[in-house]
C-alpha cells in the first residue's frame, strides 16, 4: 500500500511530509475497535484498517486527505492533532461561506448537526497515516449501508448540498492552503 510505504519512508527520513488528496472508488473501511454491528447491509464487505474509529464509506464525491507528518516535540498530542484537522476543514467551510464546527464527544465536522466530515487517524513512530474524509458531491447514498462512525441516527450532508456544486480542484487548494497554514507546513 502507497500510505504504509510513505509513512516507512518517513520514519527512516528519506522523504518529506506528504499530504495524499484523493477519492476512493466504493469502499467501507474499519477503524481498529470497529464493530461489524455497524453494518445496516450484511452484503457489505468492509476492509480493516489500522486507523482509529469505526466503519465509514468512502467513495466518489468525497476528498479524503493522508497526511503522512513527522510530529514534531511539541505536535506530539493525537488529541491536539485530530482538533487540527478539524480546524483545516472548518475554516475551509468558511471560504464557502458555511459556519461548521465541533459536536462535544465526537470526532468530525459538523454542520447544522449533520456531518461534513469525518477522521480517523494513526500515528505510529509519531509519523501520521490516515486522515480525514470531507463530503462534497451530492450522492451520499452509500452511506445508507452503516451507521457511519459508529453513531446512531446521524445524517450525513456534502458541501454540495448546502451550497451549490463544489469542484473538486478548487476543495483541494483550499484545503491544502488551510492545511499549511495550522499544520505551519509548506504542503506542494
Amino acid at each position: 500500500m502507497l500510505q504504509q510505504s510513505l509513512v516507512e519512508r518517513r520514519k527512516r527520513g528519506e522523504i518529506e511530509d506528504q499530504l495524499l488528496l484523493l477519492e476512493h472508488p466504493p469502499v467501507y473501511t474499519l477503524g481498529r475497535g470497529a464493530s461489524l454491528e455497524n453494518l445496516r447491509d450484511q452484503t457489505v464487505q468492509p476492509v480493516r484498517t489500522g486507523r482509529g474509529g469505526e466503519i465509514t464509506y468512502h467513495g466518489p464525491g468525497q476528498l479524503v486527505a493522508y497526511p503522512i507528518l513527522l510530529l514534531l516535540d511539541g505536535e506530539r498530542d493525537l488529541h491536539r492533532y485530530l482538533r487540527d484537522l478539524e480546524q483545516v476543514v472548518i475554516d475551509l467551510c468558511q471560504d464557502y461561506g458555511l459556519k461548521a464546527g465541533r459536536e462535544a464527544g465526537k470526532t468530525g465536522v459538523w454542520l447544522d448537526g449533520k456531518k461534513l466530515a469525518s477522521i480517523g487517524v494513526r500515528a505510529s513512530s509519531w509519523v501520521t497515516s490516515h486522515g480525514v474524509a470531507i463530503n462534497y458531491g451530492r450522492d451520499l447514498s452509500g452511506f445508507d449501508a452503516i451507521v457511519p462512525c459508529g453513531l446512531q441516527g446521524v445524517e450525513m450532508i456534502s458541501l454540495s448540498h448546502v451550497c451549490g456544486d463544489v469542484a473538486r480542484d478548487d476543495l483541494e487548494d483550499r484545503f491544502c492552503r488551510h492545511f499549511s497554514r495550522i499544520f505551519e507546513r509548506e504542503i506542494l
